[in-house]
């Protein structure tokens, strides 16, 4: 609680934005790319925020308050990095100014992502998405440290996620989403015109082009989600197909935060379940197998 404090006078301080310590501190800090899939996460708050403007008063309090997080920087070149950078601000803009529901649903772009920022968002995290599209993270350590401090992981099976949750046990982790086995087998049944779209996903991109973000043009971005194949189309990482899994998740999330004692519990098992994550451990790895170096002890 003291490190969410912590993070919520820092995310005033840098943005004005006035978050709850008691709400879910839901963080995705990393690069802005499309594989990393910070689209399906805006997407996925657009969903949640239009359930919240649907839901009558009384059904509010039912409901796992959430500030979700979103950092990192795009490529100055990465036009459509920048269109994702632009839509988490448009929706924050929306939600955070919306009197009926901002108590329980706030959205915050953490500008200027470096190491000095990590240091207070990761001990000030509580979930973590590490969702990118199986098959394309050649690691990541990211998570490994938001593991160790406690933070539960939702994600894919990617990159050192499948560690973490070998490590830390399975039911200790939000899992969703295609496989890396799945991924070309779906590609090529889209390029058949197989792919068959959640109502939910139609729904959130809909809900974005009503304009009720403002008035940027996100046809191109949310066109690279439709059509068949393409440049630039075709949603070849997959966002369409995994958004009905990322959904399901979220709100095993929710389900989960109201019962403290069994999130303490699992927060717990995350941070004893890391150890293999050290860098002890790393580096000794590296000199044996990469560096065929031995060690050498202080007589």
């Amino acid at each position: 609680m003291a490190n969410k404090q912590r993070l919520a006078q820092y995310i005033l301080q840098v943005t004005g934005v006035t978050i709850d310590p008691n709400s879910l501190f839901d963080i995705q800090v990393k690069r802005i790319h499309e594989y990393k899939r910070q689209l399906l996460n805006i997407l996925g708050v657009v969903y949640r925020y239009k359930k919240l403007k649907e839901m009558r008063p009384e059904e509010w309090k039912n409901t796992t308050p959430r500030t979700v997080m979103i950092g990192g920087k795009a490529f100055a070149t990465y036009i459509n990095a920048k269109r994702i950078v632009r839509l988490v601000n448009d929706v924050a803009d929306v939600v955070n100014n919306d009197p009926e529901v901002n108590s329980y649903l706030k959205v915050v772009f953490v500008p200027n992502y470096n190491v000095s920022v990590a240091e207070m968002l990761i001990p000030g995290s509580e979930l973590s998405q590490h969702i990118s599209i199986a098959g394309m993270e050649a690691s990541g350590t990211s998570n490994m440290k938001f593991a160790l401090n406690g933070c539960l992981i939702i994600g894919t099976l990617d990159g050192a996620n499948v560690e973490i949750r070998e490590e830390i046990g399975e039911e200790n982790f939000f899992l969703l989403g295609a496989t890396a086995d799945d991924v070309p087998r779906l590609r090529k049944e889209r390029e058949n015109g197989l792919f068959k779209p959640d109502p939910r996903f139609e729904e959130a991109k809909k809900f974005i082009r009503s304009g009720v973000f403002g008035s940027y043009d996100y046809n191109p971005l949310l066109e690279s989600l439709e059509g068949n194949s393409g440049y630039g189309r075709g949603d070849y990482f997959l966002v369409g197909h995994d958004f009905p899994s990322y959904v399901d998740a979220q709100e095993r999330v929710d389900e989960t935060y109201r019962d403290r004692k069994r999130w303490l519990k699992m927060s717990i098992l995350s941070t004893a379940g890391s150890g293999k994550f050290s860098s002890d451990r790393t580096i000794a790895q590296y000199a044996k197998e990469i560096w065929n170096i031995e060690e050498c002890r202080v007589p």
